[in-house]
């Protein structure tokens, strides 16, 4: 179009905007749209801390040097006025440390708060150690003082000398920031304070200067004073809009106050043209309003105008439907034609939309050659993966993420884990093809370190029996096919194979030997299939008299088995030898035991130590040497040693053992049936020689070797600095660098011994530290170059590890380093192993030193310094400390009398080969491999020739990343029609593959599309999207709006002020649809709602202004964790523990339930303490061992430090007390579990501690969701307290409530005299989720019994909020339940017009029922000791588990569940009278009824409201009280009409009188969680009272965020009669 029909257009539609501007108001709707953000309970934590965290994540080398780089900035940080000058401060001082790549993904994660948990951690830790107490806000803790003058702080410092470090020892932590230099013996000092101040920046100085001469172990730990600041802004979750059913009308009629009506966000001046709400009916609103900027306000309405004519959903009819999600992978397909991500964009915008986009997505036409390729790869997924058609897959450099519940946190860990290493291949020279191909690579260990096992085919082992060839079992069959025979748990399969082999490993004289020798006895006697083997093990170093009973018995043992021709009855007679002797064993005891087995012979001969039958010491010798234990006796099982539990021996006991040994036997025999059922164990198979051949079998065990941590390779990815640092004029420079700068710059000056070859041949390199005046040194260099002359492809290097003091000579180790710089490689190599021969000639000076390299002996002084300087700061060794390092992996340092000799080096080797080298040198050394034409687009082929160097640190870096599963893609997948393939941005970096199968209208979708167009702008990656559609809908594919809150970056106002930041908004919403807002967030948050002023369970557009907005808290993360009894080998159903700190040990508690052990506690950042509970578990139970906790060495108490936003789990493992065996946790008539604070689970208001609950208490538990339900909830309520005059305590799923309600509860405590308790409990990751909010209700109401409530309370009922009762509910407290846990009322039968509607007296239900009632549960009566006692509660997760996968079962999950489990669970009939309902009850039985319940009506539909009006007569009168006393709250004219209202008087001991006035004291109503309020003590109380009615509990002033203030009691009860109501 030329610039005359352009301009032409523009004024035509220029003129039709000013008819809209002049147009009445009323003619366009306000747009309307739904807000929410969620914030965390703490401030927002400064940037510069986040980002000093981030990098401590990547390593320990860049905290520190970001920490030097900030407090070397010209301009302080403190004195940088905005907060986008302060990033960008931070953010030039990390580009500096990090590749661009890795820049990018840091910016995300300041943006997401990655890190404001460690910071908040560390803040709390400081508040736990005194910082409130100091005037100061940056300190020093040393010498038991916390010191704030620097000049005080230096003379501390030089007076360290003369403190004791233990007596001054700090708590330390594992997640501390340790200086490089620090010496962990010495007295240790903590700076507290804010990195970018002046103050912090000096007394890093000072520290970090007596740290590097080893004079103090210096930590930093953040401390920022409360600024007022607001609270940290979260993201990195979902918002979901799901449609309703308005089959039953929900909403309640009362109208909210819109009190944010008016509430505005300020917009981007610069319009997103690729937004979806700005494109309507062929309109780019976006790009309008960016051409014409002066007519955005006419276009905004215009926009309005078409988008209030389009936002209805439009019905759709069946066959509509069916092939919508084949028409939106179509629509997504044409998008990628646009080039870019268009793509992407139009995939996020039909998945987050997609209820608005069907009207639309009919229309699409989907092409045949595209459904025929999406049908051909669904059956490739389904025959490789298992896949089913629009089912997700999410595969990130091969690892397989779950798609469904995307955890942004652990995916955005593992990216981060993987560009490090991808940006330090691509700096090495490496080809984008090779190191993709690399990184997809299945490196690490399969095994843990318990899992491997020793070569049993030994000689040095008698073994007593063999079934393959001994008579006794000649009977049992002998295929291994045996094995996939259906048995009876745990029992042992009879098969004629050496399957399971039990070899004990004893020392012949110790009574520690009885107990495996009696289990052996066992299995042979009872002809278990397990051949049994025997080792008497020569222990070195005994004293004369012990060797000489040792050599008796290994005698009197050999003679035995020849003499009787048996090594059974060898056997026989070692176990009677030590089970008759009660003390120590004598040669007395020797002859007597032996006099049975001989006639003539003379028995001092046998047994003397030079006796004929010693022999076999030597082999035995050699077997011991190689378990890599001096701990005996040792159980090997199939080779694998037994692990002991807990710190406890399995041998210590028959028992132990025995229960042992099953476990281990059951893991074995699944690994010996997969082999079977695969075809890799068959008939002609040796079953000896195949369970040797595994990969997890050893020549020997070490644990140095074989124990591998991520943690032990050293950081070769450094930045090198001059060589000339290297010299002697410049070596102080050395402590300038970061340890991974300083070990780049040293890397290519270090020399090798070598072979003779081609260095290009060299695969593994070796490193030997220590300092050769030690013998032990010399033994490790010598058997490192012995090996490296018998192995092919080694090079040695030797570093020297030597103390500075000049007293010492330092000869040898100069003669060593100067034979590597002046001879060649193989030369040196000989000429050191011959000096190192000659052991001893240094000490003599007679060594033979070569003329060629006396010259260079002088010149090494400064080369011991330096290389001293490098094993301090790189490899954190101490002086004389010896290690290896075997291609960038560090082993030790080496214990003094710890040795690692030839054969380790071996195993070194096969261990290093089989985990990661021979994988790589697959893909390194072979040119040419299979070609995949998914994955690559050529063959691979590696790159030119790599240096020595240059392969170990890409073997270094590869093998140091975490071992994961990866998943290659399916060969034979078609890609021209239905796969989109989005190219790296970058060109110039490394890209991670992606891939991604997925259905555009699906709930994965929602999720995964909005992430990958923020990973496309954080990280270079290349995206393969195949689409995955599903051929046939029956329904409407999906039925919510979405929203997935995440920014790439950080936002900022032109100001640089920091925005509010991110938040979901839904705009462009139907008006008339029900809504109901539901938050998708990580599993472990626990998030509540804290401002909402409409029903976020029932929004419908059409009766609002303009905004839906809410507000939700991270109250609390979750601690979770699995709890093991070792001795029952069961988890420890009922076992309480608790959470808290030093001072409130208290804070949070809960019970294991028997389902994994499972069990869960709040928690916020901080340092927390768990323990068991004071009372019962304590007394019976005490924790044996625990992992995945942060408990300092020696700690008697368990520490856990939540700093994090993801998910920790704990393990714990417990046995019962020796003297406790008997005693059960959840014995009946033991009331000796004393109350006390339940809040890790429940939420209480009042005060005082927890007390056994009385047996006149009515404890009632009901759930409500929504306003309508809650008024419901409230008039329940009050029918309860109306017909009792016994006291009642509520307990409400806090989850769900809304503010409204929890604001009033206080009051209607108050008013009507009953307690409260708020109960809280997050669904399990490992219990299948319900998706929709209803069955998520009804699943709390069923599944989590047993721990929802403290151990206490004895019954409870369950009242559904739509219930009025109309009878005391005591009686059914006193009702006898007949040894059921709990009891239901049946449904009534008396209504014949419903008899259609009564599914339960057909199909399924009728035959399962077999006679009985199907109950309905919105009333049942709970015995929770009896439902604890029988696991009911276990029994329903495991049922309700095996159920829900099958989206068609558990139709009414809350009563489906227990009539489902009558057979197993078995279920009391209450009286009929206990609930009637209309719908099925007919009107003459209305007269009886206890309970009314308000239920749905098939056949009316009528709507709850109405017909609770009409049914029940009080209810309106009900509802006018509770609506009358939260006018008069509302109003603050609340006043309390019984004035024997309890009031708890706490006096301030604490307090100084410059915070207080001395006559002040604190009042506390007993009705709000922390409402406090000071009030003069002559006030009187009357005038008291009415101060506190305008307060609300859930405002009360928050505590530290890791001390949540525990919650008191409501003992807001009436005195002598209930209140009088109006």
């Amino acid at each position: 179009m030329n610039n005359t029909g352009f301009l032409k257009t523009a004024f035509i539609f220029s003129t039709f905007l000013i008819s809209l501007v002049t147009a009445e108001p009323d003619t366009l709707k306000k747009s309307k749209s739904v807000t929410t953000f969620v914030n965390a309970k703490w401030e927002s934590t400064s940037l510069v801390l986040e980002l000093a965290e981030y990098l401590a994540l990547e390593s320990v080398d860049l905290f520190w040097a970001y920490v030097d780089d900030v407090n070397s900035l010209k301009t302080s940080l403190e004195l940088l006025k905005t907060d986008k000058e302060k990033y960008d401060s931070c953010i030039g001082v990390a580009s500096g440390l990090l590749a661009p790549a890795q820049l990018r993904i840091a910016k995300l994660a300041l943006s997401m708060h990655i890190t404001s948990p460690s910071v908040q951690m560390f803040m709390e830790i400081a508040n736990n150690n005194g910082a409130r107490d100091v005037q100061c806000d940056t300190f020093v803790a040393i010498a038991s003082r916390l010191i704030c003058d620097n000049d005080v702080l230096r003379d501390v410092l030089k007076s360290s000398t003369y403190y004791d470090p233990e007596e001054h020892k700090l708590e330390t932590y594992r997640l501390d920031h340790y200086y490089p230099s620090s010496n962990n013996k010495s007295l240790t000092a903590i700076l507290y304070g804010e990195l970018g101040t002046t103050d912090f920046s000096t007394k890093h100085k000072i520290l970090a200067d007596y740290a590097d001469r080893g004079i103090i172990n210096y930590i930093v730990r953040w401390n920022v004073k409360p600024q007022g600041k607001p609270k940290l802004r979260l993201s990195g979750y979902g918002v979901e809009l799901q449609l309703k059913s308005t089959e039953y009308k929900s909403q309640d009629d009362s109208t909210p106050k819109d009190s944010e009506g008016n509430e505005t966000f300020t917009t981007s001046e610069e319009e997103d043209e690729n937004d979806p709400q700005n494109q309507i009916d062929g309109f780019n609103f976006g790009r309008l309003k960016n051409l014409f900027p002066a007519l955005r306000t006419p276009l905004e309405r215009f926009r309005r105008h078409l988008s209030e004519a389009s936002e209805e959903l439009a019905p759709l009819k069946v066959w509509q439907m069916q092939a919508l999600s084949m028409q939106a992978a179509a629509a997504v397909l044409d998008a990628h034609d646009a080039g870019g991500d268009e793509a992407l964009k139009v995939l996020t915008s039909i998945a987050q939309n997609f209820p608005m986009q069907t009207k639309s997505l009919i229309h699409v036409n989907v092409p045949r050659a595209f459904r025929e390729e999406v049908l051909y790869n669904q059956d490739i997924w389904a025959s490789s993966l298992g896949l089913r058609p629009a089912e997700p897959l999410l595969l990130v450099s091969g690892a397989q993420y779950d798609a469904e519940e995307v955890d942004i946190l652990a995916l955005l860990a593992a990216l981060r884990e993987d560009i490090g290493p991808m940006n330090t291949l691509h700096a090495l020279g490496i080809s984008k093809k090779l190191i993709n191909t690399l990184m997809s690579l299945e490196l690490g260990e399969s095994y843990t370190w318990e899992e491997y096992g020793l070569d049993i085919r030994d000689t040095a082992i008698t073994w007593l029996n063999d079934l393959e060839t001994d008579d006794r079992y000649r009977r049992w069959p002998s295929s291994y096919m045996e094995m996939l025979r259906p048995t009876y748990p745990g029992m042992l399969r009879n098969l004629r194979r050496n399957i399971y082999n039990y070899v004990i490993v004893i020392d012949p004289i110790s009574k520690l030997s009885i107990a495996p020798l009696k289990l052996g006895d066992t299995l042979l006697k009872h002809a278990t299939p397990v051949r049994v083997g025997l080792v008497l093990a020569p222990i070195p170093d005994r004293s004369h008299d012990d060797a000489i009973i040792e050599a008796a018995v290994r005698s009197a043992f050999n003679f035995v088995a020849q003499e009787k021709n048996s090594n059974k009855e060898a056997f026989y007679f070692l176990s009677q030898l030590l089970d008759s002797s009660e003390q120590n064993l004598s040669l007395d005891q020797i002859r007597k035991q032996l006099r049975r087995y001989i006639n003539s012979q003379d028995i001092d001969d046998i047994i003397a130590e030079d006796s004929e039958y010693n022999f076999g010491s030597q082999l035995t010798q050699e077997f011991v040497s190689k378990i890599g234990s001096n701990k005996f006796p040792e159980v090997l099982v199939n080779g694998v040693p037994l692990a002991d539990e807990g710190g406890n021996s399995v041998t210590q006991s028959v028992e132990l053992l025995e229960e042992a040994l099953v476990g281990a036997l059951s893991r074995h025999t699944g690994r010996l049936q997969r082999a079977v059922f695969r075809g890799e164990l068959s008939d002609p198979d040796d079953a000896v020689e195949y369970l040797m051949k595994q990969s997890h079998i050893m020549p020997r065990l070490n644990r140095r070797v074989l124990a591998s941590e991520s943690s032990q390779y050293l950081d070769l990815s450094g930045t090198a600095a001059s060589s000339e640092f290297f010299s002697e004029d410049k070596i102080h420079r050395l402590l300038h660098l970061t340890g991974r700068d300083a070990l780049a710059t040293a890397l290519p000056l270090l020399r090798y011994f070598s072979k003779p070859g081609k260095p290009d041949k060299v695969t593994q390199t070796i490193w030997v530290i220590g300092d050769l005046n030690q013998k032990q040194s010399r033994d490790l260099l010598k058997n490192a170059l012995i090996f490296m002359r018998e192995s092919g492809a080694v090079r040695v290097a030797f570093i020297p590890n030597v103390d500075g003091s000049r007293t010492v000579d330092q000869s040898f180790n100069k003669v060593i380093l100067a034979a590597l710089a002046a001879l060649e490689p193989a030369k040196a190599t000989s000429y050191v192993v011959k000096l190192l021969d000659d052991e001893g000639c240094h000490e003599r000076q007679d060594c033979d030193i070569l003329p060629e390299i006396v010259p260079a002996l002088n010149k090494y002084e400064w080369v011991l310094k330096a290389a001293r300087v490098l094993c301090a700061r790189s490899m954190h060794l101490r002086a004389g400390s010896r290690a290896v390092v075997h291609n960038g992996r560090i082993i030790g340092p080496f214990e003094d009398n710890e040795d690692f000799g030839l054969d380790d080096f071996t195993l070194l080797e096969r261990y290093s080969n089989q985990v990661y080298a021979d994988k790589i040198a697959d893909v390194l050394d072979v040119k040419k491999k299979l070609r995949n034409e998914v994955t690559d687009d050529d063959d691979i082929e590696a790159d030119a020739v790599l240096t020595p160097d240059t392969r170990l640190k890409l073997t270094a870096v590869l093998a140091s990343r975490n071992p994961r599963v990866r998943t290659p893609l399916p060969v034979g997948l078609r890609t021209e029609h239905s796969m989109i393939d989005l190219r790296p941005i970058y060109d110039n970096e490394a890209a991670i593959e992606i891939v991604v199968v997925l259905d555009p209208a699906s709930t994965a979708a929602q999720r995964l599309a909005p992430l990958l167009l923020v990973l496309r702008r954080v990280i270079n990656c290349h995206v393969k999207l195949f689409l995955n559609p599903q051929d046939k809908n029956s329904d409407m594919p999906l039925k919510s709006f979405y929203r997935y809150v995440l920014e790439p970056e950080l936002q900022f106002t032109q100001s640089g002020a920091s925005t509010g930041g991110a938040l979901a908004r839904f705009s462009r919403l139907p008006h008339a649809p029900l809504l109901s807002m539901e938050l998708r967030t990580p599993a472990n948050w626990l998030v509540e709602c804290v401002k909402s002023v409409y029903d976020l369970d029932n929004i419908r557009l059409a009766d609002v202004e303009t905004l839906v907005h809410s507000e939700f808290e991270l109250e609390y993360l979750l601690l979770e964790g699995h709890a093991w009894d070792t001795t029952l080998g069961t988890p420890p159903r009922g076992l309480q523990l608790i959470l808290g700190t030093r001072d409130r040990p208290d804070l949070m508690d809960t019970i294991v339930m028997a389902n994994l052990g499972y069990f869960q506690l709040k928690a916020n950042p901080g340092a927390w303490t768990l323990r068991l509970r004071p009372g019962r578990s304590e007394d019976i139970y005490e924790i044996v061992g625990h992992d995945n906790t942060d408990t300092p060495v020696g700690s008697t108490d368990i520490q856990v430090l939540m700093s994090s936003f993801r998910s920790h789990v704990i393990k714990l493992r417990v046995s019962k007390k020796p003297d406790k065996q008997h005693l059960d946790l959840l014995v009946e008539n033991d009331d000796k579990n004393s109350g006390g604070i339940w809040n890790s689970i429940a939420s209480s208001f009042g005060g005082g501690e927890e007390s056994e609950a009385g047996d006149d208490t009515i404890n009632v538990f009901s759930v409500a969701s929504g306003h309508l339900y809650e008024r419901f909830l409230r008039i329940m309520m009050l029918s309860v307290l109306k017909h009792t005059k016994s006291p009642v305590k509520f307990w409400f799923l806090k989850n769900y409530l809304s503010p409204s309600l929890k604001d009033i509860l206080p009051y209607m405590a108050q008013e009507y005299g009953f307690e409260y308790e708020l109960v809280q409990y997050q669904w399990p990751r490992w219990l299948h989720r319900q998706r929709d909010r209803q069955r998520t209700i009804w699943g709390y109401k069923i599944l989590f019994l047993d721990v929802l409530f403290p151990l206490q309370v004895k019954k409870i009922i369950f009242v559904d909020a739509d219930q009025i009762v109309r009878a005391d509910l005591k009686e059914l407290v006193d009702l006898d339940l007949g040894g059921a846990p709990y009891g239901y009322t049946p449904f009534c039968d008396s209504r014949k017009e419903m008899e259609g509607f009564r599914f339960w007296k057909q199909g399924y239900w009728r035959n399962h029922l077999q006679g009985r009632s199907y109950h309905i549960s919105a009333l049942y009566v709970v015995d929770l000791k009896r439902f604890r006692r029988i696991a009911a509660g276990d029994r329903l997760r495991g049922q309700y588990q095996a159920l829900s996968q099958d989206p068609n079962s558990l139709s009414n999950l809350d009563q489906d569940l227990p009539n489902n489990m009558i057979h197993q669970v078995a279920i009391k009939s209450l009286p009929q009278e206990w609930l009637w309902c209309e719908t099925w009850c007919d009107d003459d039985s209305k007269t009886y009824a206890k309970t009314i319940d308000l239920c749905n009506n098939p056949m009316t539909k009528e709507a709850k409201l109405s017909a609770a009006m009409r049914i029940v007569p009080e209810w309106r009168e009900y509802d006018t009280e509770v609506k009358a006393l939260m006018a008069r709250v509302r109003r603050g004219l609340y006043q309390h009409q019984d004035h024997d209202q309890e009031f708890e008087i706490v006096h301030h001991e604490d307090t100084t009188s410059s915070e207080k006035d001395s006559n002040s004291v604190t009042v506390v109503l007993l009705g709000h969680e922390s409402a406090e309020l000071a009030i003069d003590a002559a006030t009187p109380m009357i005038a008291a009272v009415a101060a506190l009615e305008p307060l609300r509990a859930h405002r009360a002033p928050a505590a530290p965020a890791a001390q949540p203030r525990a919650p008191a009691r409501v003992r807001a009860q009436r005195r002598v009669t209930p209140p009088k109501f109006k």
